[in-house]
This record gives C-alpha cells, sequence and structure tokens, in this order.
C-alpha cells in the first residue's frame, strides 16, 4: 500500500477536483428564507426574496412575523400558474401561525422556482429562488402585475446570490 506522501504526490486528489463537478464536492446546504411583516402587517415579504443555490440543498422558510403560507407557483396550488420545472412537486405549507413554525422544501432539478404567500400575495409577497444554472421555461403562464413586480431578475440573482427581501405592500 502506498504511504499518504506518495499518494498525495501523484496528484490523485487534484485529479479527482478535475473529473468531479464543483458541486458534487459541495454537501448539500439549508438556506433560511424569513416570512417577514411589519408590527401593524401592513407590510409583508420574504427575505431574501431572490436566492440562488446548487441542486440539492434545502429551503426553509421560518415564520418570524404575523400569519403567512409559502406554496410553489403550481396548478395544483388553487390553480395557479405553473412557474416551477414541470417535473418538480409542488409545496404549499398550509397557515404558518406560531414564530419559529416553518416548511422545508429539497430543490434537485436545476431550474427556476418561482413561490408566494397564499393571503400576501396581492401584496407582492412572492420570492423567486435560482437552482444551479437554472433557466425559467419558455411557457410560463403570466402571475397578476404586484407579484410579478416582486419577482428579482434570474440574472440579479445569479450575479449577488441573495437578494435581501423587498419590503411589499
Amino acid at each position: 500500500m502506498p504511504s499518504r506522501r506518495a499518494f498525495i504526490l501523484s496528484g490523485a486528489p487534484l485529479l479527482a477536483g478535475l473529473i468531479l463537478p464543483r458541486a458534487a464536492l459541495a454537501a448539500p446546504q439549508t438556506h433560511i428564507i424569513g416570512m417577514e411583516s411589519d408590527t401593524l402587517g401592513s407590510k409583508v415579504w420574504f427575505d431574501p426574496v431572490g436566492l440562488h443555490v446548487q441542486a440539492g440543498d434545502t429551503i426553509r422558510w421560518e415564520l418570524r412575523e404575523n400569519v403567512h403560507t409559502v406554496a410553489a407557483y403550481h396548478p395544483d396550488n388553487a390553480g395557479h400558474a405553473l412557474r416551477i420545472p414541470a417535473a418538480a412537486a409542488p409545496w404549499d405549507s398550509g397557515y404558518l401561525v406560531n414564530q419559529g413554525d416553518h416548511c422545508e422544501v429539497t430543490l434537485t432539478e436545476e431550474s427556476v422556482y418561482d413561490y408566494y404567500c397564499e393571503p400576501h400575495e396581492f401584496s407582492g409577497m412572492v420570492g423567486r429562488i435560482v437552482v444551479g444554472n437554472g433557466v425559467a421555461s419558455e411557457d410560463w403562464r403570466d402571475v397578476p402585475a404586484v407579484a410579478r413586480a416582486g419577482f428579482p431578475s434570474v440574472a440579479e440573482i445569479v450575479a449577488k446570490g441573495r437578494i435581501s427581501g423587498i419590503r411589499a405592500g
């Protein structure tokens, strides 16, 4: 059996780094998105509103203020437009009412995932996650104008990695 020194000098670790994609070397992460509100409930938002992650990462939405939901834009969720990959399972947290309540989803397909808060969608409480080099589907149906205005662009999310919450409403 070769010594550790011989193994390292052989370049095997370097070769492994060249063969395996960088994402395969990184362990999946959990990212937290806060579900926020001002004290009166007149302004509501997700923080961050835009997030760039890798396939296999888990997103955890945590209730911090008010009562919120988090649901994928998907026809299974009250007939909403499909704005996640067609093969991805839609999620809907139902109403989260106690501070600290949460919902977790692991995203495995490289794409763009748009989501909303059911009682606050028309206040612009929406968010966007870009997974890997995700590209939004060309045939996505539209959403209400106030919700559409709340989404940061895919390019901005990829460039910055994280877009702080937009205080909507």
